[in-house]
């Protein structure tokens, strides 16, 4: 059984999945309470791309009911560290 994650952890793979997404992203001026879709103008596909990004470094499948809960930093740490290890 994998240990739980971290939210240290959470926001470095949260950082990571938006840099695979949108390449050159300016990540450091991003707040956690900024929505990300806005802030780094992710197109549909780009979120998407992060999704499945993020859910590929997790080691989960994130379906569409919790995109909703993927929306900032503080939120996608939330719902990643919330995950059952």
């Amino acid at each position: 059984m994998p240990p739980p994650i971290t939210p240290d952890h959470a926001r470095e793979m949260v950082h990571g999945a938006l840099r695979k997404a949108a390449p050159g992203a300016d990540l450091d001026n991003l707040e956690d309470h900024e929505e990300f879709r806005e802030a780094l103008e992710l197109d549909s596909l780009d979120f998407l791309n992060f999704v499945e990004a993020l859910g590929n470094t997790a080691g989960t499948r994130i379906d569409e009911d919790d995109y909703d809960k993927l929306t900032t930093t503080a939120s996608a740490v939330e719902f990643l560290t919330a995950l059952p290890s």
